[in-house]
């Protein structure tokens, strides 16, 4: 299997559901592409050459930072740079003329619509938007600004899954949903909350397959024991041992000796 590329992504809008996860690290990067993941999502200060090689074949968006960039020129440079590493698209949370800044230079920009959590104050905070025609007539003018834009995809966050079906086979855009019902493109978790071991909120769409914190709690525990046992054993002598130390024979000690007891 080669890594798709946005053709082929492309080609899959409405031919079968595509899997997204949001990972942080290599181990999770690497677990995702282990198991089959379509696509993943890293933020750009995670973005590294190790994580491109731990993401495999996954197809990687890499997230630029809303409030860390600000002009138009500062997304160019981070888009750049993430393509340069390996990245296959770039999220864009900033202002349509950098969508189309980022578009017109051809790197595939994602954009977000819906719940957009950089900006949830002009929505009424971290709800749902879409539940009246308003709201949703909202959504979808949003969604023809970033195509006319030149973006290649788009979040769909937390909106009534009939108004996102209705707006994801009327758009061609590539849609990552987020608690957007089962029409989305692509569902997108976080890894986090699939591994339950989730900071802060939980969203109500989110779905937890193990329970990665009792483990964590479990392994923090045995941290703490183990760090004890070492500070107990450098107390008692017992640390270091006779094997923990580099031996030098009799001659040569006793050579040394003599010539550190001879004065200079």
């Amino acid at each position: 299997m080669s890594r798709p590329t946005v053709a082929d992504i492309r080609a899959l809008k409405g031919k079968r559901p595509l899997s997204m996860l949001f990972v942080e690290t290599p181990d999770e990067a690497a677990a995702a592409a282990a198991a089959g993941i379509d696509l993943l999502s890293i933020i750009d200060p995670l973005w590294t050459p190790e994580m491109r090689v731990a993401a495999g074949d996954c197809f990687v968006q890499v997230g630029l930072l809303y409030g860390e960039l600000v002009t138009a020129e500062d997304y160019l440079r981070a888009a750049h740079r993430a393509m340069r590493i390996g990245g296959d698209c770039c999220y864009c949370a900033a202002g349509l003329n950098t969508v189309k800044t980022l578009a017109d230079e051809g790197i595939p920009v994602v954009g977000h619509v819906g719940l957009v959590p950089s900006k949830a104050t002009w929505t009424g905070g971290f709800r749902a938007v879409g539940k009246t025609a308003d709201q949703a007539l909202k959504v979808w003018a949003d969604v023809q600004a970033l195509e006319r834009a030149g973006a290649f995809g788009a979040e769909l966050e937390v909106v009534p899954d009939r108004v996102a079906a209705e707006i994801v086979r009327r758009s061609s855009l590539i849609f990552m949903g987020m608690g957007a019902g089962p029409h989305a493109d692509a569902q997108y978790l976080f890894a986090e909350d699939v591994l339950g071991h989730t900071r802060g909120h939980r969203p109500r769409h989110a779905k937890t397959y193990r329970n990665f914190r009792a483990e964590f709690d479990r392994l923090q525990q045995e941290r703490i024991t183990a760090f004890a046992e070492f500070r107990a054993d450098v107390e008692s002598g017992a640390y270091p041992a006779a094997e923990h130390n580099v031996t030098i024979k009799d001659a040569e000690f006793g050579a040394f000796v003599a010539g550190i007891a001879t004065p200079a």
